[in-house]
């Protein structure tokens, strides 16, 4: 009896603790993706107009490309498995301006935000149909993340071999 009751304590306390990191780790992401997005805006602000279609090899996308690229990701990503809203633009389109770009860019780091700040503890574990087998919600916040990172690394380097020194990079 005493036993039981032990292991029902025990198990009600983890419970307890669990889900309360589950709003922390939605405070820790939100405040994540605003720096993220800061920081990815500096990147593609320094950049010149001229070199938006810089690429370091001819298999490599350009500047532009890698910045559509990720609004992307992050908006197929945050609207097919996070209840998030669609952009309305043509990402594989050429020809956008610097400024065009960096709308594009702003908005789809808007949408993003909105989608993770609409998320609620309880959903970060829902699992999700994902081409490479079932993930959760907070998976597809980690791949988000990972991804945008990837590329951001990229156009840091673009920027470098274009002689631009790349804004100071904030992780959290």
């Amino acid at each position: 009896m005493r036993f039981t009751l032990l292991i029902s304590t025990i198990l009600i306390m983890s419970a307890t603790l669990l889900s309360g990191q589950a709003p922390g780790y939605l405070q820790e992401i939100q405040q994540k993706w605003q720096n993220a997005r800061d920081y990815t805006m500096e990147l593609a602000e320094a950049m010149p107009e001229d070199d938006y279609g810089f690429a370091p090899t001819e298999d490599q996308m350009p500047f532009q490309a890698q910045l559509l690229h990720i609004v992307s990701n992050m908006n197929w990503l945050s609207s097919a498995y996070l209840g998030g809203q669609k952009l309305n633009y043509d990402l594989k389109a050429p020809g956008y301006s610097k400024t065009e770009v960096l709308a594009i860019l702003a908005e789809g780091f808007e949408l993003a935000a909105a989608a993770i700040a609409a998320l609620q503890p309880s959903q970060l574990e829902e699992p999700v149909e994902f081409f490479a087998g079932p993930m959760s919600k907070r998976q597809i916040l980690t791949l988000m993340n990972d991804h945008l990172t990837h590329h951001r690394g990229q156009l840091a380097v673009y920027l470098r071999l274009q002689g631009v020194k790349p804004p100071r990079y904030r992780g959290w």
